[in-house]
């Protein structure tokens, strides 16, 4: 019981560490996606473009800790779907459908994002191939305008803190449906103690 406790801590743990990263990002992605003010979004997206650039230049040691971090969230997965009950499948398998979808968004949209923004080739693919050797980026990738690269970064974020929210109200579902079947099989115990108690009275 204590394994299991500790390995969905494993898995909640992660998941609100990202969440806490998406929210802190949340005021640069709400004024590109959901503000229209008067004098339009140009400052809005000059300011994410500034805060993807610092975060693509960040020390290596960050993008390593946030590795770990999703490579401690899978574990959690792994460890509490080795020999896991029917329910905790049902819960758990979800759960990790959630958490890798999670992992594909970022993979695909975010991090690319990153390197779209920082080579500021939006739309230029003859920029693109310039410096394809320096951001990885594969010749003859097809990119977007900058107001809907940043736009798509955005609503990444989003999308991905509703798939992590998803994750958290499946694994308070189970551990919701634990605590009732704990709670159910002490109830027919004490049930089944009371009534050997009585028989051992009338004998």
């Amino acid at each position: 019981m204590g394994g299991n406790n500790f390995a969905q801590f494993m898995v909640v743990g992660p998941t609100c560490f990202f969440l806490g990263i998406l929210f802190a990002g949340l005021p640069y992605d709400y004024n590109v996606l959901w503000t229209a003010p008067p004098e339009g979004r140009d400052t809005y997206f000059k300011i994410l473009e500034d805060h993807i650039q610092f975060l693509y230049a960040s020390p290596a040691v960050i993008s390593r800790i946030l590795n770990i971090v999703i490579g401690t969230g899978l574990l959690g997965f792994l460890v509490k779907l080795f020999k896991a009950s029917e329910s905790n499948m049902l819960f758990d398998g979800a759960s990790l459908v959630l958490y890798m979808a999670g992992i594909t968004v970022y993979l695909t949209n975010i991090v690319k994002g990153f390197r779209v923004v920082t080579a500021g080739i939006y739309g230029d693919l003859d920029a693109a191939a310039a410096v394809g050797e320096k951001i990885e980026l594969q010749d003859g990738e097809d990119f977007i305008s900058r107001e809907d690269t940043l736009r798509v970064y955005a609503a990444s974020n989003t999308i991905l803190a509703l798939v992590l929210v998803g994750v958290l109200v499946l694994q308070a579902g189970q551990w919701y449906a634990k605590r009732a079947e704990e709670k159910e099989i002490e109830q027919i115990e004490k049930q089944e103690g009371e009534k050997k108690a009585a028989g051992k009275k009338k004998q």
